[in-house]
């Protein structure tokens, strides 16, 4: 009954205050996100057709700008002319202001944007009884949407013209019913495939995120299964751009979950050359390619194609500095994140540890400034990839900082992450000779991982080396070191066991405890002796 009472209206009203409720503030995250040039064109904007109301707006929005964090109390205080009980809604003024200046001011920018603009002249047109000025608008939206395959505008264009051809008689072009309806069908077809794709590159990986990757043969097994029984008929044979995109993107979370680095890499560099392709694509999609990018670096740095990485790595850096990269702040947010985990990622295939930390001041800055757009769940990875360059770099005690903050934080990040900074926590105490809370912290991630289920062969026989080395003295760890590192050799070509190795090099840990070198020394031979034979 209460739906019923609801007026079929975009109410800003309710949609600010919920989303004020959620978050912080939205309006003060949004002045904070604005550029210089996107405040001056709102202040523009705004004055065109100045009242009382949006002068007041004006001191609002200067007003918030100024604050550092948001507080009521000093906004209101600074406000002398406004009452608190005016304040939300002339928050809820300001904020729809704001977007609407934004959209002006950025419709050249988002074929998206572009598009909608037009189709609300072709609508405004038909209003007006203008039917033939507003099917040539259509006429020309349609070949403006196929070239950029926006088919899902393409259904709202045909959708107008049936309707104009169903209520009125235009005579505007022979056989236009018939075309319509096979236009119509065509891409609903499209439509329906492409959304079996998206939906389940989505799930795969939704799935990831959850899970992290296939742990066992059972696990795989579900994957697998799940995979084709939801892949399409006829999959491969697909021609449309988002068809092979999502496609693509099936496959390499596909490939990705079960540790099949050589198919994640053949299909990461598949979505990236689908792009190259068709540059125009680039424009359209960009945060797609952005992600085709991270994860085809992704691919080289699992399967150690140090030549292919470099040269990968280069193009991103390239790419980061064009248009379509610096034309939004989520696209350059993108882009800073993925360079910079692609450049510590370098480190440690080269182990260059000390090298790497020389960035954490300006990565820690970007995080700073970038702090209200970046989740938390891409802060613990980097916060994970520094800890384990102090870790390697031998500074401890910094590492375990870094850990702490992934440990102690409830961010809905994959579980692998979580456990895995528990482990290396543990291995720097270790490394400290902290033994009074070894036995304690042994127990506990070994609960932890239990729990999760996220024990590996490669981590049980961890476990197994830490308890026995209470019982022998540091000066004569070297023949138990030995052993272990037996053990687990055995396990590298293991691709259950890749996961323990992709986030924690625990074979090079133990080889420099073997021949009393840093850990560093000894991943940088073994990059040098790949570079040589390649």
């Amino acid at each position: 009954m209460l739906l019923l009472k609801l007026k079929p209206v975009l109410d800003f009203n309710l949609i600010f205050i919920m989303m004020s409720n959620r978050f912080s503030d939205t309006l003060f995250q949004l002045i904070h996100s604005l550029e210089k040039s996107e405040k001056r064109n709102f202040k523009l904007y705004i004055k065109r057709n100045s009242s009382k109301e949006d002068l007041k707006i004006i001191q609002l929005f200067d007003a918030m700008d100024k604050l550092s964090e948001y507080d009521e109390k000093l906004l209101l205080k600074k406000l002398s002319s406004i009452e608190k009980p005016q304040l939300s809604n002339l928050k809820t003024h300001l904020y729809k202001q704001l977007l609407a200046s934004l959209r002006i001011l950025k419709t050249s920018e988002n074929i998206d944007l572009q598009l909608h603009e037009q189709l609300d002249y072709a609508r405004i047109l038909y209003n007006k009884g203008l039917y033939l000025q507003s099917l040539k608008i259509l006429d020309k939206l349609k070949e403006f949407a196929r070239f950029y395959n926006q088919d899902s505008f393409l259904i709202q264009v045909i959708s107008l013209e049936k309707k104009i051809e169903t209520l009125h008689i235009t005579r505007s072009m022979q056989d236009r019913a018939d075309r319509l309806t096979a236009e119509a069908n065509e891409i609903s077809e499209r439509r329906a495939t492409i959304t079996q794709f998206s939906n389940l590159a989505l799930q795969l990986y939704s799935w990831y995120i959850k899970n992290g990757h296939a742990r066992n043969e059972d696990e795989e097994k579900d994957v697998k299964k799940f995979f084709f029984e939801h892949l399409p008929p006829n999959a491969q044979d697909q021609k449309g751009f988002y068809e092979k995109m999502y496609l693509f993107q099936s496959f390499c979370w596909y490939a990705y979950i079960r540790q099949d680095f050589l198919m994640y890499y053949r299909y990461t560099q598949k979505w990236v050359n689908l792009f190259h392709e068709e540059p125009i694509m680039i424009d359209v999609e960009t945060g797609h390619y952005i992600k085709g990018m991270h994860n085809l670096l992704n691919a080289h740095f699992d399967l150690r194609n140090f030549k292919k990485f470099d040269e990968t790595l280069q193009q991103f850096e390239k790419f980061s500095h064009s248009d379509p990269s610096m034309r939004h702040d989520n696209f350059r947010i993108q882009t800073f994140v993925y360079i910079y985990s692609a450049k510590i990622n370098q480190h440690f295939m080269c182990g260059t540890f000390q090298e790497g930390l020389a960035m954490v001041p300006y990565i820690e800055e970007k995080l700073k400034e970038y702090a209200l757009f970046i989740d938390q769940h891409r802060v613990a990875v980097i916060h994970y990839k520094i800890g384990m360059l102090y870790f390697g770099n031998e500074d401890y005690g910094t590492s375990i900082d870094y850990l702490h903050k992934i440990i102690n934080n409830n961010v809905d990040s994959i579980n692998d992450l979580q456990c895995y900074a528990r482990l290396v926590h543990m291995m720097a105490h270790y490394e400290l000779g902290n033994f009074e809370i070894i036995d304690y912290l042994i127990k506990s991630v070994y609960r932890y991982m239990a729990k999760m289920k996220k024990l590996t062969v490669i981590e049980e026989e961890m476990f197994k080396f830490l308890r026995r080395s209470f019982r022998i003295s540091r000066e004569k760890m070297k023949p138990e070191f030995v052993k272990f590192l037996q053990t687990i050799k055995k396990y590298e070509k293991d691709r259950f066991a890749t996961r323990s190795f992709a986030y924690l090099d625990i074979i090079s840990w133990v080889e420099s405890k073997v021949h009393g070198k840093k850990m560093s020394e000894i991943i940088k031979q073994k990059y040098l002796i790949s570079t040589h034979r390649a």
